[in-house]
C-alpha cells in the first residue's frame, strides 16, 4: 500500500495487486493430423475454440493466453481439455509474466539470399 499525503491529511493509494509472478501466460501446444475430411474438421475446430476463447496464435502450433491470476488460468486449462479430440497431441503450459517476459524470439536473424531485382521494362 502507497500513502501519500494530500493538504495536510492521509490519503491511501491502493497499489494494484497486479504482480507478474500473479499474472499468468496459458500456452497451448498441439500438433494434429490433417489426412482426411474428420480430421481437418477436428483441427479446425480445436483452433476456433483456442481463438473463441481469448487464445492468440504464437506460431503455426503454439497459442498463448493471458490470464490474470492462477484461479483465472486454471478455468482457461480446464475449457482447452474439453476441446481435445481423439486426434493428435495437445500440451498445456502456464507460466509467471515474468517467467513470459524473460523470453527471447528472435525474428528472421540469418541473413537470406535474396533474389535479384528484377529489370523493368519501360516503354515510350
Amino acid at each position: 500500500m502507497i500513502v501519500t499525503k494530500i493538504k495536510g491529511r492521509k490519503h491511501k493509494e491502493v497499489a494494484h495487486d497486479i504482480n507478474e509472478y500473479k499474472v499468468m501466460w496459458l500456452l497451448v501446444f498441439f500438433d494434429m493430423p490433417t489426412e482426411t475430411g474428420e480430421q481437418r474438421r477436428a483441427y479446425t475446430d480445436f483452433r476456433k475454440r483456442l481463438l473463441n476463447d481469448g487464445f492468440t496464435m504464437f506460431q503455426f502450433s503454439i497459442y498463448v493466453r493471458h490470464c490474470a491470476s492462477w484461479e483465472n488460468a486454471e478455468v482457461h486449462r480446464k475449457r482447452v481439455r474439453g476441446f481435445i479430440k481423439e486426434y493428435g497431441e495437445v500440451g498445456i503450459l502456464t507460466i509467471t509474466d515474468k517467467q513470459f517476459d524473460s523470453m527471447e524470439l528472435f525474428h528472421g536473424v540469418k541473413k537470406q539470399k535474396t533474389e535479384p531485382r528484377a529489370i523493368q521494362l519501360e516503354l515510350f
